[in-house]
């Protein structure tokens, strides 16, 4: 079966990065708007961070039918897997890719192919480290070593002290590549709502799994970076179960506005959520009656209207 792909008919999409040591973005900015591309996103940082805000800016802006275009593929990913996970987030808003120095072009067959091509070259290259990994565990013990950080068994406080800010800088640029996904959904929720609630939405869409300390913790994150309102870690207020209820499923319809009273209900179930009369089966007239109380009250829009 053939998959139709929305035509690149929308706006191109300019993304210029340079390393921390180079001087400007001017040379790729002048290519990229030779192409078309009217808006251009700058970053100015290694490769190898994965901290680009201006990347997680411009994938939460494009819209069905925009291109994305980089100079060069080294200018986009830090790596192949990182290529192609950039690439699954634009197809699943309708966008394509394009890089003006690779015959790699999403909206055309040819640089699907290629496309494909990588994706093979990827899964190949994992099999391989993985192979060499355990290859030099073995190879280790055979000759009476342990595998591992010497430092961290020693629990020598520097390499401790090393690691975990290794770790912190991975989790800070997880928080800031990833944050267009969750951070609206944490916006329009909190602190209405209890951690727990905008929890189960978040982990509704199949994608990255929440719990609440880790949720809490990228949260304070994006405080700190200054990215985020320090408002969303107060305390959720007390509330009746109706009011909890109510702001739960106006999470889910503005977490998914493509989703249908009916759907909604479903997912209620499958959350095992009782309906305000205690019923386990939800019906779309009583998701229809929170969402209007919802949007009375001012705390969302009208939520109902295309359902």
């Amino acid at each position: 079966m053939t998959t139709v792909r929305p035509a690149a008919t929308g706006r191109h999409l300019g993304y210029a990065r340079v390393s921390t040591e180079e001087q400007a973005t001017d040379a790729q900015t002048d290519e990229l708007r030779a192409a078309g591309c009217q808006t251009i996103f700058q970053e100015h940082g290694s490769g190898a961070s994965r901290a680009r805000p201006e990347l997680a800016r411009l994938l939460k802006e494009i819209r069905p039918g925009d291109v994305l275009v980089v100079v060069r593929l080294d200018r986009l990913a830090r790596s192949v897997s990182h290529l192609l996970e950039v690439i699954e987030r634009l197809e699943a808003k309708g966008a394509h890719f394009r890089s003006l120095r690779d015959p790699i072009d999403t909206s055309t067959p040819q640089g699907m192919f290629s496309l494909q091509v990588l994706g093979a070259v990827a899964q190949l290259e994992r099999a391989l480290i993985s192979e060499r990994t355990k290859a030099g565990i073995a190879a280790a013990k055979a000759r009476g070593k342990r595998p591992g950080n010497p430092g961290l068994r020693a629990r020598d406080p520097a390499a401790i002290r090393k690691a975990a800010a290794a770790r912190d800088k991975v989790f800070t640029g997880d928080v800031l590549t990833t944050m267009d996904r969750w951070l609206p959904t944490v916006r329009r929720m909190r602190p209405s709502s209890p951690w727990d609630d905008v929890v189960r939405v978040l982990n509704q869409d199949g994608g990255q799994k929440w719990s609440v300390e880790r949720l809490r913790r990228a949260v304070r994150r994006a405080v700190r970076e200054r990215v985020a309102d320090p408002i969303l870690l107060e305390r959720a207020p007390r509330s009746p179960p109706e009011d909890r209820l109510m702001m739960l499923v106006a999470g889910i319809a503005m977490a998914n506005p493509d989703m249908s009273l009916r759907a909604i209900g479903t997912q209620l179930e499958q959350m095992r959520e009782r309906t305000p009369r205690g019923a386990p089966k939800w019906s779309a007239s009583s998701v229809k009656h929170l969402l209007d109380q919802a949007a009375k009250l001012g705390l969302a829009p009208n939520l109902t209207s295309g359902r």
